[in-house]
This record gives C-alpha cells, structure tokens and sequence, in this order.
C-alpha cells in the first residue's frame, strides 16, 4: 500500500476509527489514503478538516465533479498516481461520464468538457505549474465563464491542496485501492 505501514484500524484513536469506518461504509472499502496518513494522527485531522472544507463546501460555483476534475487534472500535471485513479473514479461517478477522468488527466483541452470547464482547468493549471504568473487576464477569463474571485479561491485552493496531497502520497508510494480502477466504468452492482 506504501513505503510507510499503515495503522491497523483497532490502533487508530476513536475519532479517527469512526470517520475511517464512516467511509468504508458508504463506500464498500477503506480507500488508502485514510489509513496511511493516520500514522500522523494530528496531521491525518488538519488534512482532512482542509480536505472536507475544500471537497464538501455548499456555497460555491464549483459542482463536486467541476472539484473532482480540478484534482484529477492537475493531479495528473503532478504524475501523482493515487490522486488520478482515486479522484478520477469519483470525478467518473459524479460527472456520470466514464471517459471523462482519463481524457482529463492526459489532456483536458481534448477532453468532452464544457468551455466552462476548460476555462476552470486552464486556471487551475496555470495555478498549478505557474502560480507567481497568475493576472488580471485570468480572472478576466474566469469571470467570462460565470466565475466570481471567490471560486477563482476555490479552484486555486483546491489545486493548492492537492500539491501537497500529490507530493505525500508520491513520496511515500501510495497506490490506489483496486476498487477505484473500476469505479464510474461499470454499472454498480446491486
């Protein structure tokens, strides 16, 4: 799963365990992530209370698949394998499209997204790769889209977060949980 073990589940502290099994009951599996950043347990709190403020945030113009496919795209810029199988399975199953997170992650300008996405992506990436360039022009490009300064925060933010998400679980060798390779391609079972 990674360089680093992983706490077994009955090891975690309490608050930990509940929102861990939270997640493996709504989503039928633990995905990794949860288990090897709870090696930190003060760490693995402040990821996921950024990550919740980020990802599950009500007030905002970015939909949970416009959020997924920030992640997955500039996850992909990042070569951060965990991240484009893991969001890329969600950005799939929210956008209902399972091409989506495959075009996106290789190249986002060729993918089947609206002008609107694309003109989300291009800021998220250009946050991503060039963040000490970022002009009025692309705020201006944002605004053009129905995009107000407080989701150009979000998309900036989200892309932010994801770097050091992407960097920790490079370094660390985090793989994706094999359900994620299937999820959103496939009718569920019932």
């Amino acid at each position: 799963m990674s360089r680093y073990p992983a706490p077994e589940l009955a090891d975690l502290p309490d608050d930990i365990r509940a929102k861990v099994l939270e997640v493996q009951t709504k989503a039928g599996f633990v995905p990794n992530v949860f288990l090897s950043l709870a090696r930190r347990p003060a760490e693995w709190r402040a990821f996921f209370a950024y990550h919740d403020a980020l990802m599950l945030k009500e007030d905002s113009g970015l939909s949970k698949g416009d959020r997924e496919m920030i992640v997955t795209t500039t996850s992909a810029a990042n070569n951060c394998l965990y991240c484009v199988v893991a969001h890329g399975a969600i950005l799939r199953i929210y956008e209902k499209k399972p091409l989506v997170a495959d075009q996106v992650a290789v190249n986002y300008r060729k993918a089947d997204i609206t002008p609107r996405q694309r003109a989300m992506l291009d800021f998220a990436m250009k946050v991503c790769q060039h963040s000490d360039e970022i002009a009025e022009a692309d705020f201006a490009a944002l605004h053009a889209h129905g995009f107000n300064d407080e989701d150009a925060w979000d998309i900036a933010a989200i892309t932010a977060f994801f770097g050091l998400s992407n960097r920790m679980a490079s370094f660390s060798s985090m793989m994706p949980n094999p359900e994620f390779y299937l999820m959103g391609r496939v009718p569920k079972q019932k």
